[in-house]
């Protein structure tokens, strides 16, 4: 049996429970966390969707919410939802964030979002029209784009299994408040795809940013954000840089990382 570890991972002095032999969280799920922090300033009522071991809501709450901000994350890993409980837990978050364990390919067909979960997060938020803010760090590569080759958990975190990536914005769009916004990491490669996957769901992009893994490289990351029922236009912002060029974190990603 593997030992769980207790990571400090900074932002507060925030503690992350992970279990090393399945997947473990990257940049990328900070990198959108800040990302999603910077545009929308704040939340009431947010969800991630595929949050693992809840390390982008707690990133986000820290950076953006407030004592009465609430965070849904949603998993169909139970171990993973099992030790964000306790991650939520050892930070003090009880109250503003909570977990749930369940299928977002359900989740998207479902005929109401409402009965989807008891959780009082949850209900609150179908009470107040629908999540402010939902984020997601989808699974990168598309169903049988792949040969698993490690464990069945971190399989399931990089490669689309129950749910596609239409599947993950079916769920955003169906849970999202009119006007609410959705923070996505993704890969450039698979850009057109999501697109057309946003305004079929009336998800429409209104901020993108590429992310390099040094100045002048082609990028690896894409950052993307869209309103439900938003008007049609689209803003780039610079680019982000995760490395100097001498094999050291970046100015601004230290930055987001909160160690300058």
């Amino acid at each position: 049996m593997t030992e769980i570890r207790t990571d400090d991972i900074g932002f507060g002095n925030l503690k992350l429970l992970q279990d090393p032999s399945e997947f473990c969280y990257g940049v990328d799920a900070v990198i959108l966390a800040d990302f999603a922090a910077s545009i929308c300033g704040g939340y009431r009522y947010a969800a991630d969707l595929g949050t693992g071991t809840g390390v982008i809501p707690f990133i986000l709450h820290h950076k953006a919410g407030s004592r009465d901000s609430r965070y849904f994350g949603l998993d169909f890993n139970e171990g993973s939802v099992g030790l964000a409980r306790e991650s939520s837990r050892l930070n003090g978050l009880c109250e503003q964030i909570h977990f749930g364990c369940g299928d977002i390919a359900e989740l998207a067909g479902c005929a109401s979002a409402k009965a989807f979960a008891e959780d009082g997060v949850w209900q609150g938020a179908m009470e107040n029209g629908g999540f402010d803010v939902v984020t997601s760090n989808p699974p990168y590569f598309a169903k049988g784009s792949a040969i698993p080759a490690e464990g069945a958990g971190k399989f399931r975190a990089r490669h689309e299994t129950t749910a596609d990536l239409d599947g993950f914005l079916q769920a955003a769009a169906k849970i999202l408040k009119r006007r609410g916004q959705l923070f996505l990491v993704h890969r450039p490669s698979r850009l057109v795809d999501i697109f057309e996957s946003c305004r079929r769901c009336q998800l429409e992009p209104k901020t993108v940013r590429f992310v390099v893994p040094e100045a002048g490289q082609a990028p690896n990351i894409v950052l993307i954000h869209c309103v439900l029922g938003g008007g049609r236009e689209l803003k780039y912002l610079p680019q982000l840089a995760v490395y100097d060029g001498r094999g050291s974190y970046s100015r601004e990603i230290q930055k987001i990382y909160e160690r300058i």
